[in-house]
């Protein structure tokens, strides 16, 4: 290897993937062994509980350039991948899933990017090939509501699956925090980001880990860790709601003078019901960034590794 090779770490969040991983090698030997950089593959066993650990270490007594950070349970696919980024000491970090949704063929253009200099280098889903529709377009919401919430640039339709230079890993590294997105984070650092456009395949094998519900959790902790928005929006919704209180007031009051004899109970039951409710769901966006900043304050470790792996 040249004095001017690079080294490549490819970290991969593993949650149940045993069908997975012996395939994501092949094809990533089959891609990587062609370039100049030379490459390992840094597993991250997130708690697995099906066969898992036992491919892991096979494939470690097979090949040279792998090796496995295992947590002693599962913390989120995100902190997996606090956990790899954490333990790769390369030039440059590639973070992709296992289940072969992020083709390895695409990896090695990505390495192309980052060559002519890019720091940053996003893989953008095309189409979503075997994704439900429902998942697909709260995917496309998502993107774009976070676009106009955040004050930097946020690429559209850009996952985890992303290459980062060493310099961005550092200062990734000296982002602590607890309620965390990969792909937000590495926006907000501010480097400048190359994009390259392929199709997100369908899963090679098991189950989706990420169910609706799971979703759901995660675009509420990407919107409140990453933009006060929603805390601004209550004011304005304040006011809405005192002009339409106000609005009804002076509407009972007119039917009153006008001697319609409007019914006072259907007002004071209306008006109820619509402060009621405007209330509580401001309280519930309140206490969703106060229960944030309690959890930050804890300080507890991102993840707990049971063990290290390698050969």
């Amino acid at each position: 290897m040249s004095s001017t090779s690079k080294h490549i770490t490819l970290v991969v969040p593993a949650f149940n993937e045993a069908p997975n991983l012996p395939e994501l090698y092949r094809r990533l030997e089959a891609n990587l062994d062609a370039i100049a950089e030379s490459w390992e593959l840094l597993i991250i066993d997130d708690g697995s509980t099906d066969e898992s650990p036992t491919v892991i270490r096979d494939l470690i007594a097979l090949h040279d350039n792998v090796r496995a950070i295992v947590l002693s349970r599962s913390f989120g696919q995100n902190n997996a991948i606090g956990a790899g980024i954490d333990h790769a000491m390369a030039d440059a970090v590639i973070v992709m899933d296992a289940d072969l949704q992020d083709p390895p063929e695409v990896v090695t253009v990505l390495i192309d990017k980052w060559r002519e200099g890019a720091k940053v280098v996003a893989g953008r889903r095309i189409r979503r090939l075997g994704t439900p529709w429902v998942k697909r377009a709260m995917a496309f919401m998502y993107y774009r509501v976070m676009q106009r919430l955040v004050d930097w640039e946020l690429p559209l339709d850009t996952g985890e699956f992303r290459l980062m230079d060493r310099v961005v890993v550092d200062a990734l590294r000296e982002m602590p925090q607890r309620h965390r997105l990969t792909r937000t984070l590495v926006g907000w650092l501010g480097f400048d980001q190359a994009i390259v456009e392929y199709d997100h395949a369908p899963r090679h094998a098991g189950t989706p880990k990420y169910s609706l519900r799971k979703s759901v959790r995660l675009a509420i902790t990407s919107v409140t860790s990453f933009s006060l928005a929603p805390i601004r929006v209550i004011s304005v919704l304040g006011a809405g709601s005192a002009c339409a209180a106000t609005f009804v007031m002076a509407w009972w009051f007119a039917m009153y003078w006008l001697a319609r004899e409007p019914s006072t109970t259907a007002i004071i039951v209306a008006t109820i019901w619509f402060v009621g409710g405007v209330q509580s769901f401001f309280v519930g966006i309140i206490g969703e960034y106060i229960a944030r900043t309690y959890m930050e304050t804890q300080h507890r470790p991102l993840y707990v590794v049971r063990e290290i792996i390698e050969k």
